[in-house]
């Protein structure tokens, strides 16, 4: 299933949400710019090898510096088009009215904790891997999972492909973003009784981002104004 719109209007231009496209796209943009080779280097350099942290004396044979900038810089790298495309795409989808409820600067900081956080869970979950990763998805997860508590009811206008013929139909939010999550628990779990088998998803850091968002979200949301009152002296004015 993949989603097309959602019901729910804006109250403000978001400006984070917009900024963090913005810098995801330019990024993309310097790697199909960029010869292969300084691809793949960036792509070791600034994304997330968990043997890079938890097996510092090969970190140290191959060459990588000392530096935890990864667990940031990560999230601005794409793998492809359909990469970065699927990516960006769900992040307008669900930013946005995250984004209204926290306010620019919160929802930034929110963003970039899920995402380190999801990295934090790729590495734990992955220990000993050189195969590095890169992409937006945790940090987008915790966006979807604020979205998920703070508007349950929304309404997601998605599309199903059927062999070559699409079909469209609306659900609810807590209904697509559950089986969402359903789908990267299951995929994860199948992911560390098979290690064998390679995916080439980060699952677990899915898991991690979404997870993030839901115990860390209420932090980040825009603190309720008092209702003003002004007092006369008959009372209430």
């Amino acid at each position: 299933m993949f989603p097309i719109r959602d019901n729910v209007p804006r109250s403000h231009v978001p400006f984070a949400t917009w900024l963090i496209i913005a810098m995801n796209v330019f990024v993309f943009f310097v790697e199909l710019s960029s010869p292969a080779a300084a691809v793949e280097q960036m792509t070791y350099l600034f994304g997330i090898v968990p043997a890079r942290y938890t097996h510092p004396e090969w970190a140290q044979w191959v060459g990588f510096p000392s530096s935890y900038w990864p667990f940031v810089t990560s999230m601005f790298l794409h793998g492809g088009w359909l990469h970065i495309i699927g990516n960006m795409w769900m992040l307008w989808i669900f930013g946005d009215n995250v984004e209204d409820r926290m306010g620019p600067f919160r929802f930034l900081f929110f963003y970039l904790v899920c995402g380190i956080a999801a990295a934090l869970v790729h590495l734990l979950t992955n220990v000993g891997s050189t195969v590095p990763a890169v992409g937006a998805s945790g940090a987008i997860a915790g966006v979807m999972a604020a979205y998920f508590l703070l508007y349950p009811r929304a309404r997601i206008v998605a599309m199903f492909p059927i062999v070559f013929w699409p079909v469209f139909f609306e659900v609810p939010a807590f209904l697509y973003l559950g089986f969402w999550f359903f789908v990267q628990f299951f995929s994860g779990a199948a992911a560390l009784l098979s290690p064998d088998r390679v995916s080439g998803i980060a699952w677990w850091a899915h898991i991690g981002g979404f997870a993030t968002g839901v115990l860390t979200f209420w932090l980040f949301l825009r603190p309720r104004r008092p209702l003003l009152r002004r007092f006369s002296m008959g009372g209430l004015a």
